[in-house]
């Protein structure tokens, strides 16, 4: 078994300002059945979110959905959702520390930061947008008041299309990286064999965990060289790029996907000749 997973928002979906290709999402979906794929959507976003994008962009139900920046996981089985809950379980015992409530306390009055939506937050996860322009200094600040007193781990990412960035406090033992490992050891698949695609920086964990990572050619700028970077300390790790020009599709979004999926052997080799 070979497990193909993915980022949604600008990594599988085409929601960016760059071109799209219109057909690739249709070839994504033709590909991960004709192989045997398994699927894996990691995202920030929650299950309301995730089949919005479901049904909006039309892309395949995945296996597992690995939702809100790692912190939670169910499986689709059947038409239907299904907690797994022995990840929270998992994630209690390995990160007893951990305290949302608390965490929200201790950066009360931070300025620069706003807490997102109820929505977007969770047991596991605290979230927050942030003033891009002032983010080193507003991370600085976080990290006086929070670092290392929660079991914490803290994600900061930017969003291209809205400007904002976007702060996540989230469980260590809780991250797209651990929740993909997770599974991974659930299936009793090799890192190896784990192929994960993404584009922004809370992405990075899982690009630089040993899986065979995807960049797609959207990704942003800071995470490809952060990730390049990681690559070269590594010789170990596994990169790619997305660059276009794969049987004529341009590498951004789900072109992108399909074309480092190819590169890592997921889908059969005649089916590029």
């Amino acid at each position: 078994m070979k497990i193909l997973a993915t980022d949604l928002d600008r990594t599988l979906l085409p929601n960016g300002s760059w071109p799209e290709d219109p057909d690739a999402i249709d070839l994504f979906n033709k590909l991960t059945e004709q192989h045997g794929v398994h699927v894996v959507y990691v995202t920030g976003r929650n299950l309301a979110l995730s089949e919005d994008a479901i049904r909006q962009y039309g892309i395949r139900y995945p296996h597992v959905l690995i939702g809100d920046v790692g912190t939670s996981i169910r499986k689709y089985d059947r038409g239907r959702w299904h907690d797994d809950e022995g990840w929270g379980q998992l994630v209690r015992q390995r990160s007893p520390r951990w305290n949302a409530e608390a965490i929200r306390d201790a950066v009360a009055g931070i300025s620069g930061l706003v807490e997102q939506e109820r929505e977007h937050c969770g047991v596991f996860k605290q979230s927050y947008y942030v003033d891009h322009q002032n983010s080193t200094v507003i991370l600085e600040t976080v990290d006086a008041h929070v670092k290392d007193r929660f079991d914490e781990v803290i994600v900061y990412s930017f969003d291209s299309q809205t400007g904002k960035g976007l702060l996540d406090f989230l469980p260590k033992s809780a991250t797209k990286q651990t929740a993909l490992e997770y599974i991974a050891s659930e299936l009793g698949v090799d890192v190896a064999d784990v192929v994960f695609c993404g584009d922004s920086g809370n992405d990075v964990l899982p690009l630089t965990a040993g899986f065979s990572g995807v960049l797609v050619r959207n990704a942003d700028e800071q995470l490809v060289s952060r990730v390049m970077q990681a690559a070269e300390t590594d010789p170990d790790l596994r990169i790619y790029h997305a660059k276009g020009g794969f049987k004529n599709l341009n590498g951004y979004y789900t072109s992108g996907v399909i074309e480092g999926d190819y590169h890592f052997g997921l889908f059969w080799q005649s089916w590029a000749q």
